[in-house]
């Protein structure tokens, strides 16, 4: 057929639109773009980055790897509000794409199926699922997606294994060249710290909280940053140093007040520090302070009971 034959005449202006229909549309195979993925995630406000998520599927080809990532992030948003079951039905709507879809689908389901277990107080049967993630992880060498499944490991896994996943995921983000991965480094070494807070060894949680502190720093986040202090600030109590805790808490107060915003961990705090400083009645005002705001929180209502009543009790709330 010579190239001046009208049937190629004919089909080169459909040809023409086929592919440009395919260039404007995202491709079934292209994997979920996490720079937009970060963007879109605020950890200060699940239900906002739920609604983000959502709004961003109808974007996404119906049986597409990028829409069943992000839907695993839309189950990790429903898990951080505890809708557990939502959260579960979602994760089950991915489960069933599985087959056809890429590794990092497959990560990322096991990490938030894991999440969900782990948040609804089932870290038992979460830490197989971390195990699975992290094997697979390396297996296709998504570092970041590794380190998250080895620093989940360091919360769910038994006590006495948590340092050492946590030491395991700090080596791990140094070793890596990604430099998304990297970004790890300012939680591990606030849950290091943790680690060796609940261990008694507050000097080591202390030296993990400072380090904690410029990462966060260089992330940007302002309420990680606040919490990064007030973990400092928390440290140095457990240590006696009272005076320095409080020094750290009135300005995080202050900093609050400026900006017309309230924390209940902060109020819990430094109603914690007039008490450690014996004074009782100067604690009281704070504690009632701190359970007016915490009480509204239905993740800390389900997780620590005892320490809210403990505020309502001293904070004399009837």
């Amino acid at each position: 057929m010579s190239a001046g034959s009208p049937w190629l005449r004919c089909i080169a202006p459909v040809a023409a639109l086929v592919v440009a229909m395919a260039a404007a549309e995202p491709s079934v195979n292209a994997p979920l773009d996490v720079a937009a993925l970060d963007r879109w995630w605020n950890f200060d406000d699940a239900a906002a980055s739920e609604a983000k998520f959502r709004a961003e599927l109808v974007n996404l080809p119906a049986a597409s790897g990028a829409r069943m990532e992000l839907l695993t992030q839309v189950a990790r948003a429903q898990g951080l509000q505890r809708r557990f079951d939502e959260a579960n039905a979602t994760l089950d709507e991915v489960g069933a794409a599985l087959p056809r879809m890429p590794a990092r689908v497959s990560v990322r389901y096991l990490l938030e199926r894991g999440r969900v277990l782990n948040s609804s107080h089932q870290p038992e049967r979460a830490v197989p699922l971390f195990h699975a993630a992290l094997d697979q992880a390396q297996a296709t060498g998504e570092d970041f997606l590794a380190i998250d499944a080895a620093h989940m490991l360091g919360i769910a896994a038994p006590p006495a294994q948590r340092l050492e996943w946590n030491l395991r995921a700090v080596a791990m983000t140094e070793k890596t060249r990604d430099g998304r991965a990297k970004r790890w480094l300012a939680s591990l070494y606030n849950n290091i710290g943790w680690t060796y807070h609940e261990r008694g060894e507050y000097e080591r949680a202390l030296e993990y909280f400072r380090k904690a502190l410029p990462a966060w720093e260089a992330r940007g986040n302002p309420g990680a940053i606040r919490a990064a202090k007030w973990s400092i600030g928390r440290a140095l109590r457990s240590l006696g140093r009272n005076d320095e805790a409080l020094s750290i808490q009135r300005a995080l107060l202050a900093e609050l007040e400026r900006e017309r915003a309230a924390d209940g961990f902060v109020l819990e705090e430094l109603a914690e520090l007039e008490l450690a400083r014996g004074d009782p009645l100067a604690a009281r005002p704070w504690f009632a302070k701190a359970y007016a705001e915490l009480s509204r929180d239905p993740g800390f209502r389900a997780d620590e009971p005892a320490r809210l009543e403990r505020m309502r009790e001293l904070g004399g709330v009837q």
